[in-house]
Formats: structure tokens, sequence, C-alpha cells
């Protein structure tokens, strides 16, 4: 068997981009009948009613192949419906969506660009930035490459205590801002650590922010655009708004408090399909590790979704699906392709039956749903762990419904 080649890498080569993106598995590739719905048209009513409660414009945060829904469709589509602008964590995911034709601003807000600063440029993205180094780096690159001055946001540590320049390191990027002129200081941002739980903390965090903003202007760096408001600022803390708000799970549909925006839709919703059904006993198990017996004649359906595909192993005797437009319970153990679930209230149920895992289905034994909130609660974690984890083998279909 021969081996690989690989390009040279001669001066003469074709360059080699630096930034590999992986490929979803896309409609066209199904066989499996497992799938996410997204519903295009709950994403653009979103937006229009966080719209309507923020006083800024909308930038929509889409990391993580937006909140697992897709960043491509989803992008383009808010960007029809009105968004201001995009924020993404990623270098990687910033490229993609400006491949799939977004012309909206793109704001990269991960701090870590892997000195690959000329395909942030070649693709007009707008760093955040929280370290001296990083502004000496792309100061570089854009004198190198003769190119006006690039714009960039400085991140501002105000408590979260991740990313972001502290009070103490602040002098240092006001230096070089001042003797680079290749930089414009675009926008200063900060990020709220409980601003689903704690105003006051949100105020806290605004007042270091006013402080800070302050001390910069007096050294002549003026801002054009301050941000620091998360969907749940958005919601509970109008002071927070400031020149642009950053929502991302409420894009989606996901209240970060329960009440806090009863009128956002989920714009997710995963479903699968029974493939088996059998009869068991009473004392017969089911699953890895026999986690589950039958204590009565009982019906067991499988279905096609597994926790590789986002299914988490925890909902194994604890977590619900829905059949019929009526909720029945998982069955055993979840493996990583394969779920079982207790069908025997379910009469004539049969091969080919639709399952959903996450949201809502009507049938002829009633209507309910399964939110991500729900799923979240048996996991032991948040709804938007839920919505990312499922994975790229689960393909998207994009519906205007």
């Amino acid at each position: 068997m021969s081996l690989p080649t690989f390009p040279s890498s001669s001066a003469s080569a074709t360059p080699i981009p630096r930034v590999f993106k992986p490929r979803r598995m896309g409609p066209g590739d199904v066989v499996r009948p497992t799938r996410a719905e997204i519903s295009l048209a709950n994403l653009r009513h979103n937006l229009q009613k966080l719209r309507r409660r923020s006083s800024a414009p909308v930038w929509c945060v889409l990391k993580a192949d937006g909140y697992g829904h897709g960043a491509k469709a989803c992008a383009r589509t808010l960007e029809r419906a009105g968004a201001a602008g995009i924020c993404v964590a990623l270098l990687e995911e910033g490229i993609e969506l400006r491949e799939a034709g977004v012309t909206l601003p793109i704001l990269v807000m991960g701090g870590y660009y892997g000195n690959a600063y000329g395909e942030l440029l070649d693709n007009e993205l707008t760093p955040v930035i929280y370290d001296a180094g990083q502004l000496e780096q792309l100061a570089s690159e854009v004198n190198y490459r003769g190119l006006p001055p690039a714009n960039v946001h400085l991140k501002l540590d105000t408590g979260m205590g991740r990313l972001g320049a502290t009070p103490a390191e602040l002098q240092s990027l006001v230096d070089v801002l001042r003797l680079r002129p290749e930089l414009k200081l675009q926008g200063l941002m900060t990020h709220f650590a409980c601003a689903d739980t704690s105003l006051e903390s949100i105020a806290e965090q605004l007042r270091l922010f006013d402080e800070l903003t302050t001390k910069l202007r007096a050294q002549g760096c003026v801002a054009d655009l301050r941000h620091a408001a998360n969907t749940a600022a958005l919601l509970n803390a109008p002071d927070s708004h400031l020149d642009l708000v950053r929502p991302g799970v409420g894009i989606f549909g996901v209240e970060p408090n329960v009440g806090s925006a009863p009128e956002l839709r989920p714009v997710m919703r995963v479903v699968s399909t029974v493939i088996a059904v059998r009869e068991l006993s009473a004392g017969q198990s089911v699953g890895y590790g026999a986690t589950w017996t039958a204590q009565r004649p009982s019906r067991i359906a499988t279905i096609p979704m597994g926790y590789a595909d986002g299914l988490a192993r925890s909902n194994s005797n604890r977590g619900h699906v829905l059949v019929r437009g009526k909720r029945v319970p998982i069955a055993g153990t979840v493996s990583m392709d394969l779920t079982t679930i207790d069908v025997t209230e379910i009469p004539d149920v049969r091969v080919g039956d639709e399952v959903t895992v996450l949201g809502s289905q009507s049938g002829p034994l009633g209507q309910d749903t399964i939110t991500a909130r729900e799923v979240a609660e048996i996991e032991g974690t948040i709804p938007w762990e839920v919505l990312t984890d499922v994975s790229r083998r689960v393909p998207r279909f994009y519906r205007e419904a």
C-alpha cells in the first residue's frame, strides 16, 4: 500500500491554510432516521422578541456551531431578519460564516487566534483581545500587509476571572494602542459572571466597567462600542444594554430564568424512529448491565440514537421520550448508538413510528413537550449543554415552519 503524499513546503508551493474545519453530516448523507429539525421561523421570531426587549442593537452569539443548531444556516437567516452583528468564539467559526456568505460584522470572542492573524484580516473578522502581545502581533501583520488600521475590541475582566485584562494589566494594552497606529480601538467588552442569578453582581461589574472605561478615555483610548449583556442581562438588567447586546441561548428559545421570556420559542426539535419492537416476559432485562428488568409482560422499542448523538447516558432509566403524543420512559442503559424505551402503554406501536427526544409532539394519544431544561435537570447540567451536545452525526434539517 502506498503512503499518502503531502504538498511540498517549498516557496513555490500553494500555501496551506492553517485553519481546518470539520464537516457536519448533511441531509443528503442520511440513512439512519435520526435528525434535528431547526425551525427558522422560530429563530426569526426570537430575534424580533429580543430586539423589542433591547434598547441596543442585537449581535447574535453563534458559537459552538450556533449552540448546536448549525451556525451557517442560522447566521444567514438572522442576517436577513435584521441582526446587527454576529459573535463567535473561534477564528474557525468566523471563517466558516464568511465562507457561507455572511457579510455582517463578526466578532471573535474566544481570545485565541493561533498566530493566524493573516486569516483573521483576510476574512474581515474583528478580534477580542486582552493581552498586549496579541495587540503587537496583530499590528505587525497589518503593517506587513500594508492594510488600513484593524478594528479590535478589548476584553476587560470585571469579575468573571477567566479572560480579560485586569485593572493592573490595562496600562500595558494602552501603551501598545498608543504606539501602534495599525490598530483602532473599536470596542470595549466585559462578561457577566452571575447575570442569571444576581442583579447586584451585574451592577457591580458595570460599575467597574465604567471606571475602567473612564481611565482608558483619559489616556486617549476611546471606543465606539461598549458591550456586556448576554441573554439574561438583556432580559433582566436594562442598564447593561450599553451600545449592543449579545444574546446567545435566548436566540434559540431558551429562557436563562424560567418566566423571564415566555414569548421565546424553541428552535430545535430532535426526533428518531422506532427500528425494533420486542415483547419481554416479567423478569427479563434490557441493555448493558441489565439495569432495567421487566416487572410485568412488557413491550420494548429500540431507537437509533445514543450518547454519541447527544442523548446522554445519565438519561438511563430516568429520561423520557414521546411516542404518538404520549410520554414513555427510557428503559435500561443508553448506549452509544441505540436506546431502548418502554412502550407497553402505547397500543399498536410499530417500526417506523416517530419518537421525539427533544421538543413537542402531537399524536393520537395527546400532545406533550420535552424541553431542554427538563433534560438538563435529569442530566445534572444546563440547557446550553443539552443543545450543544447534539453531535455532528445528527443531521440538521431546516424548516420554515
